[in-house]
């Protein structure tokens, strides 16, 4: 797949939505500081080191909604550090009012593609990727739309230090058995489970995931190192 067509193909819907006093002053005040706008084509380098001003484990959430996960993770979490990135910009402003009133340190943000973001890590960079409920695209025409397909793992892989985790979860029973398909079919990865895991103590109960089980939906974590 050229890099024309991966542009070309995006994993998620364009989200725009009008943000309210909290969240706008919150991004006021703090985007300047902690965020980072992902553009399309850019290539160039991004140093974790100097968007953190410190050196210590990296996590990358991708998608992380109105953020609450990301920010209860981060804060029982100090030793790591936590970079979200999210195209709805109601849930950054959210997000960042999130790490206002908890004074947290250790998260920053970036607006935009994720795999475009990817693309500018450095190999080995990260200790952990979580992807949680993405988008399951559900029907098949929309399937190459999907975030964990084979090149986008590779990537993410790639992304990762031995041994370092890619952690995804999906209420969707079809785009759960997918993805274990393409999970399991990446050489450098390997289930750390060997099936779907329990749901780990430490990744929050999101509302969306109480909206699924409250619709009788299943919940799917798969969870796999790098070897």
């Amino acid at each position: 797949m050229s890099d024309t067509t991966e542009r070309a193909i995006r994993t998620f819907h364009p989200r725009r939505g009008r943000m309210g006093n909290r969240h706008a002053d919150a991004f006021a005040e703090l985007w300047p500081e902690l965020g980072l706008t992902v553009v399309d084509g850019d290539r160039s380098p991004l140093d974790l080191g100097e968007l953190f001003g410190r050196d210590a484990p990296r996590v990358l959430e991708i998608g992380f909604g109105m953020g609450e996960t990301t920010v209860a993770m981060a804060a029982a979490d100090p030793g790591r550090d936590y970079l979200g990135v999210e195209v709805h910009t109601p849930g950054i402003g959210n997000l960042l009012a999130l790490v206002r009133e908890r004074s947290l340190t250790n998260v920053r943000v970036a607006h935009g593609d994720a795999m475009q973001l990817v693309r500018r890590l450095a190999p080995g960079c990260l200790d952990a990727v979580h992807a949680f409920f993405p988008d399951p695209w559900p029907k098949a025409r929309h399937h190459k739309r999907r975030l964990i397909q084979p090149a986008h793992v590779a990537l993410l892989r790639e992304r990762l230090r031995p041994g370092g985790t890619l952690h995804c979860a999906t209420d969707w029973a079809h785009y759960a058995g997918a993805m274990a398909e393409t999970l399991d079919a990446d050489p450098g990865l390997i289930n750390a489970y060997g099936g779907f895991a329990p749901r780990p103590a430490h990744r929050p109960l999101t509302k969306f995931e109480q909206r699924g089980v409250g619709a009788g939906r299943e919940i799917f974590d798969l969870v796999y190192r790098r070897r």
